[in-house]
């Protein structure tokens, strides 16, 4: 398929120079290396990219439906939807995607609030819309603004800046009334509002310093008065928290004492938290309580599989709630009356949709049904979840096991097979819709596997913190260990194996062509990080603080030799295999400069394998516009059937003695057989298969981890 208005540039190299590079300019698109599309990796990809989800946003005042987003032309944009499956009235216009996106608890204003960024720059800006109207206007101006949170009245709204110094993120509270915005908590760090108390003289607020690290208080606005509610200083996961609607204690989810974040009750009058959900070996990923204080619904993180569950306040009466297919719940939220639960429930065979039940019955409801291109989802491909042993053993001697996702195409094999690595680091791979994996296996036959190495979240904080700091490459054994179960399988081809990651996923792929060169035939980095050290002194400083709890302090000189030492641009002269990066030029997160030294420094070892380089100079931490989506998925999908597909006709370029010294190879081992109900396989045990799941109180800002692969939004925190 021949590309309209690009512009070639080639310069012949001088004697013992790289190659030439082949650049082309279409548009916003700067293109290095890749060739033209044919015709017959467009056509047969094109379906599978028109698919679309929609999001629930919230509730509208009764009877004025609810509000979703969903994507119509470039980006998804705030819709208004009246009635189940009724017709999706366009609100916002847009060339850039909405977020932020909070409906007025006030009937009498019949607003919503959303978030607006320019390029990919995350810099947000807050603007407020009458629905009847349309009329629009923009409350901030410059630096980055974010988790807007209406008060109970719907008067004021509190939201967290960077406006004072561009490096803290404080929190300012607007009047509606009045359009003045004042400081209300000016600290050191990243805060934000979780809750109004049910008066609305206080906030819920809380300091976030890590997934593992967050500290909660409340907030007097009259006196200014910040009290910890917590009594104790150890670092604790903070999930999500909520006022009781008699003022009496907050609701919270923390990992405290235990494993797992759990559902608990602070009371202000004893000082004393109640655990609420320990009878559930998860995750609670997110809660939602009804206006009147009467009904609260959580979801459950089970094995990745979201779970629904409804209690009645008084007396913690289990209530009954929906049976949900394999998917992933989110945007959990009860309607003004306390009656209904909207949400977005998205599965591997159909993409987001927005439904919604009442509260003890357990008929869904559905009120969008999104466009699939035309395909027949029923026969996508569901993942199976599989562990496959790792290189160590945990503390009870047992063999370590790592879960992934795989997804396995039709015919006997041997396939060739894609990993995918998801980015956070503290982040999950789930069973969700994702059209161009589903092409992937579908149309070229690849069998994805998506591990979620050690560091990975929903696994438990132990888990969790088994890739910190000196430990950071034991997370990369567990890619050998998956090469190793991939050599076992008769299903799959170990000569033919590749990676594909975004974020730190992005350095995942980047380290792993370096460890395991000999056994991975391509990688495919999507704005992944290449040097530890430049990317904490270059990504933006309202995110420096919080990535160095994360990766370590590049200014301490040992932490920054260990750092220097794994980074991928010191040891790229090992990367010996076809790789293709792509980047958005205005990153805030991994910087462009993270790519272009990579890119450049493989180029310059004359024994490297080829790069393709796809930049995008509208757009940052991934791809939200459709045309350069459409485009890189069209490249990456030609990237494949080159360098994936074929039989291999060559032997090892290189590779590491493996295992490393003093690790005991792991052995094969049977997979447990996956419990099977009537929606297909999912490895869960038997006390959860029959919970269900609500949706996400994440962090706003650090928390909120996006599959890099997914058709619409961007990729997970890095």
């Amino acid at each position: 398929m021949l590309l309209a208005g690009t512009v070639r540039a080639t310069e012949p190299p001088p004697q013992d120079a790289p190659p030439a590079v082949d650049r082309r300019v279409l548009g916003a698109l700067v293109l290095e290396n890749i060739p033209e599309i044919p015709a017959d990796v467009a056509d047969t990809l094109f379906q599978y990219q028109q698919a679309r989800g929609a999001s629930f946003a919230g509730w509208l005042p009764a009877p004025q439906g609810l509000l979703i987003t969903t994507r119509f032309g470039q980006t998804k944009q705030v819709h208004r939807v009246r009635e189940p499956l009724g017709d999706r009235q366009q609100l916002t216009f847009f060339p850039e995607p909405i977020s932020n996106i909070a409906p007025s608890p006030d009937p009498e204003r019949s607003t919503f609030l959303f978030g607006k960024d320019d390029g990919g720059n995350e810099l947000y800006q807050l603007y407020v819309q009458d629905v009847a109207t349309g009329r629009q206007r923009r409350l901030t101006d410059g630096a980055r603004n974010t988790a807007p949170l209406w008060s109970n009245l719907g008067d004021r709204f509190a939201y967290s800046t960077t406006a004072r110094n561009g490096r803290d993120t404080d929190i300012r509270v607007y009047d509606m009334d009045s359009g003045e915005s004042r400081p209300v908590l000016e600290r050191e760090g990243l805060w934000y509002a979780l809750d109004w108390s049910p008066d609305d003289s206080r906030l819920l607020v809380l300091r976030y310093a890590s997934r593992s690290e967050s500290y909660p208080h409340v907030l007097d606005l009259d006196s200014g008065l910040l009290l910890p509610f917590r009594p104790s200083n150890d670092s604790v996961s903070f999930g999500g928290g909520r006022f009781a609607r008699d003022g009496s204690g907050i609701y919270y989810t923390s990992d405290e004492d235990t494993e797992f974040r759990q559902l608990r009750f602070h009371d202000f009058a004893t000082g004393e938290s109640k655990l609420l959900s320990g009878d559930i070996p998860w995750d609670v990923s997110s809660f939602a309580l009804s206006r009147d204080g009467r009904y609260l619904a959580f979801v459950v993180n089970a094995d990745g599989r979201s779970e629904m569950h409804v209690r009645a306040v008084r007396g913690w009466r289990k209530l009954p709630a929906p049976r949900l297919p394999m998917g992933v719940v989110s945007g959990l939220r009860f309607s003004e009356d306390g009656w209904r639960i909207g949400f977005t429930l998205n599965s591997p065979r159909s993409p987001g949709d927005v439904y919604s039940f009442r509260v003890a019955e357990t008929q869904l409801t559905r009120w969008t049904q999104s466009e699939v291109g035309g395909l027949d989802t029923t026969q996508f491909v569901e993942p199976e979840l599989i562990r496959y042993p790792a290189f160590d053993e945990t503390e009870d001697g047992q063999r370590r096991t790592i879960p992934a996702l795989v997804y396995r195409p039709e015919g006997e094999g041997p396939h060739p097979v894609l990993i995918l690595m998801h980015g956070g680091p503290e982040s999950q791979t789930k069973p969700t819709f994702n059209p161009v994996l589903q092409y992937w296996v579908r149309e070229l036959g690849i069998a994805v596997i998506a591990p979620n190495v050690r560091g990975s979240t929903g696994y438990g904080k132990t888990y969790q913190q088994l890739d910190n700091g000196a430990l950071r490459e034991n997370s990369l054994r567990d890619v050998g260990s998956l090469l190793d179960w991939i050599g076992w399988q008769e299903e799959f081809d170990p000569r033919r194996v590749g990676i594909i990651g975004g974020s730190y996923g992005g350095y995942m792929v980047l380290a792993s062509l370096i460890h395991f060169g000999d056994r991975l035939r391509a990688g495919i980095d999507v704005v992944g990080i290449s040097n530890f050290v430049t990317f904490l002194e270059n990504t933006k400083d309202y995110r420096r603080h919080l990535r160095r709890k994360e990766y370590g302090d590049e200014r301490d000189s040992e932490m920054r030799a260990l750092l220097q030492a794994i980074s991928p641009t010191t040891n790229a002269h090992r990367i010996r295999r076809p790789l293709f990066i792509a980047q958005g030029a205005n990153d805030p997160r991994v910087p462009q400069s993270e790519a272009d030294q990579m890119v450049h420094t493989i180029r310059e070892n004359p024994e490297a394998g080829e790069v393709w380089y796809f930049l995008a100079r509208d757009e940052g931490h991934g791809f939200r516009k459709k045309s350069n989506r459409d485009l890189y998925n069209n490249a990456v999908a030609l990237f494949l059937r080159e360098h994936l597909l074929p039989e291999p006709q060559d032997g090892p370029v290189w590779g590491p003695p493996w295992p490393p010294p003093g690790v005991t190879p792991a052995t094969p081992q049977p997979t447990p057989a996956p419990v099977v109900d009537e929606y297909g396989p999912i490895d869960v045990p038997p006390q959860s298969a029959g919970g269900m799941d609500a949706a996400p109180l994440e962090a706003p800002v650090e928390d909120a981890p996006i599959d890099v692969l997914d058709p619409l939004p961007q990729p997970e925190e890095p």
